[in-house]
């Protein structure tokens, strides 16, 4: 693979669809014993350069286990792992989470816009500076009573900045939901929960309603903190029935209510954060990837992960076309960021 493609990779995310494994998003929900649940596409480049693109129904998978699967699958390559050796994941989930009736109402429209993604670095000095000034202000109303991690600060700039596009773009300030992730494994009172293979996440509906136009960022970092807390409590003490009725409510409430999940009043996105998967280490012997991409535009979306040097954090946005020019333009965002790393 050529330093000439990879800089247009690099700058034109929509190359890397070229290389997604096309199939996944005809996988029914209802069949997944008849139909694949994961597809693999390697496209071999006559310089020698690889990909290799993964695509899995979420239905089954997760992010940790697709991650994770692709790393110690790298791991098993170069070193040559014997089969009876290979033991990174458990298979106990159904043990707890038996087959059950879930009711999911999902009044929701899918999105038809087209979406354009772009990359942008965090620069960890300014995200630093900011953490050290919101928590040690001598404005009470502007310090916040703990130390937030990267990840808070960025998804707050990041969801302040996508609401203020939404503000410049609709004439008004509308209330969001922020999809969130949170992997369960190893926060229940369960053995098997540990590392299963499976998907055990909760996307979290974290809501803000607005009071006005001034978009404060501790308010930002203060709900995500707490509505993430709040459930990372929950759960570590609840039944499996509890936990199960949890989520159905989360789901039916949020996401196929018609309060939130199902108007054109409500600003949607979702968000996911990748630093602690070893996708940068996932050297099959042909070294570590020179390129990621994630996603293929269903949703606006925005991912984090590592750079490699993992001085900073790459933002990965899957936006509406105005959202992203009005993102590329927005001062207060380009504040924390800094020039692409290869």
């Amino acid at each position: 693979m050529d330093e000439e493609f990879l800089k247009q990779a690099h700058n034109n995310l929509d190359l890397a669809l070229q290389f997604w494994p096309q199939g996944s998003k005809d996988v029914d929900a209802t069949k997944l014993v008849a139909t694949p649940i994961m597809f693999f596409q390697i496209a071999i480049f006559q310089c020698g350069g690889i990909t290799l693109s993964t695509s899995a129904t979420h239905f089954a998978i997760d992010g940790w286990t697709n991650f994770t699967f692709i790393y110690e699958w790298s791991k098993v390559c170069k070193f040559g792992t014997p089969a009876e050796k290979i033991n990174f994941m458990s298979f106990d989930l159904a043990n707890i989470f038996g087959p059950r009736d879930i009711t999911f109402s999902d009044e929701t429209e899918p999105l038809v816009t087209k979406l354009v993604a772009k990359k942008f670095v965090m620069d960890e000095v300014s995200v630093s500076n900011l953490r050290d000034e919101l928590t040690k202000c001598n404005n009470s109303s502007r310090s916040l009573y703990f130390k937030p991690s990267r990840v808070e600060i960025i998804t707050a700039i990041l969801w302040r900045a996508l609401l203020r596009a939404s503000h410049a773009i609709t004439g008004k300030m509308k209330p969001s939901v922020l999809s969130f992730p949170l992997s369960l494994r190893g926060k229940l009172k369960y053995r098997e929960t540990i590392n299963p293979f499976g998907n055990f996440i909760i996307e979290i509906p974290i809501n803000y309603e607005p009071k006005g136009c001034d978009i404060e960022l501790q308010d930002f970092i203060i709900l995500i903190r707490e509505t993430v807390q709040k459930t990372v409590d929950f759960v570590s003490e609840a039944s499996v029935d509890e936990v199960v009725a949890m989520v159905e409510n989360l789901y039916n409430k949020s996401y196929g209510g018609t309060d939130w999940g199902a108007s054109d009043d409500v600003e949607e996105f979702a968000c996911s954060s990748l630093n602690r998967f070893h996708m940068q280490e996932a050297d099959f012997g042909w070294g570590n990837p020179n390129l990621m991409h994630f996603g293929s535009r269903d949703n606006q979306v925005f991912w984090l992960y590592s750079t490699q040097c993992r001085n900073n954090i790459v933002v990965q946005m899957d936006l509406k076309e105005k959202y992203m020019d009005f993102i590329q333009h927005d001062q207060e965002f380009l504040a924390f960021t800094k020039l692409r790393e290869g």
